[in-house]
């Protein structure tokens, strides 16, 4: 019947928009982003580049759909509405296989790139899944975006023809991003971890101190980008400084329930800026 085909068809597509929501679909892409860049400032091919960019999206997504799977009973405890496990329109069981298969996923591609850069993508993949099932609720919560962020450069450099070492000045500015990331990401949420018992580093010593180091942790990768690379830096770094100054203030004030809620996509949006700047002012990353 045409009806039921035309309201199966609604369905699918309703369901399909809810999964790509639940990969956290933002950073995910984001993160994506930034790894295609780096894989094009690296010279990395076109072939390479689109198989890398692959592996990091699924591998994102595999962490996205894991986080909203194990975290289903939570976030309807919370009534978190913006959820779709809590919607109704995916149960944690297809969450679940979702993360299972995107890995497996991650996995293959990663590795198709060769040993060592499959592997330290893996190093993203692995961090975001440790967080997930428990780091979050300690006081190490911090580690896997530290880990994570700072292995992706390393690993898409790795990537490039010769499987050069990133330079450390990339790879520290990873970390450093990956820390500021994590202090904005857990901010909107605060009232909610502590609801049900979640109380990684940030909660253990409060928004104002969360909020200061994160935005020490921003300005920090924003120098590096900029000072890192080999000669002065060029007025295009300096422009990626201007435009750091705003997210860093956001950053600052995350601890301010106000700005909770900006500092996360700004330290996105910024990371994002940031790589296209490099890219563009020419810096070498092999």
């Amino acid at each position: 019947m045409p009806g039921r085909d035309l309201a199966g068809r609604r369905s699918a597509l309703r369901t399909a928009a809810a999964l790509a929501r639940a990969t956290h679909l933002q950073p995910a892409l984001a993160v994506t982003t930034v790894a295609v860049l780096l894989a094009v400032a690296a010279g990395a091919g076109p072939a390479r580049t689109a198989l890398l960019g692959a592996a990091v999206l699924t591998g994102q997504a595999s962490i996205g759909w894991c986080n909203d799977w194990l975290d289903a009973d939570r976030d309807r405890a919370v009534a978190r509405s913006d959820k779709p496990v809590v919607q109704g329109v995916v149960t944690p069981a297809g969450l679940r296989t979702g993360a299972f298969v995107a890995l497996a996923v991650s996995v293959v591609l990663s590795l198709l790139l060769g040993i060592v850069p499959g592997l330290l993508l893996l190093v993203l993949v692995a961090s975001g899944w440790a967080y997930d099932l428990g780091l979050k609720r300690t006081a190490l919560s911090p580690v896997p975006y530290l880990t994570g962020f700072g292995a992706l450069p390393a690993g898409v450099v790795a990537a490039a023809p010769g499987g050069a070492a990133a330079p450390w000045w990339l790879v520290a500015a990873g970390a450093a991003l990956g820390g500021a990331a994590h202090v904005a990401n857990v901010a909107p949420d605060v009232d909610d971890d502590l609801g049900t018992g979640v109380r990684g580093l940030p909660h253990r010593v409060g928004p104002v101190v969360s909020a200061v180091a994160g935005a020490v942790l921003l300005g920090t990768a924003s120098l590096l980008l900029v000072l890192g690379p080999a000669g002065p830096p060029t007025v295009l770094g300096w422009l990626a400084c201007a435009l750091a100054a705003p997210a860093v203030v956001l950053a600052a004030l995350a601890g301010s329930p106000r700005a909770r809620r900006l500092a996360f996509p700004a330290v996105m949006l910024l990371t994002v800026l940031d790589v296209v700047l490099l890219l563009t002012g020419g810096a070498s990353l092999n």
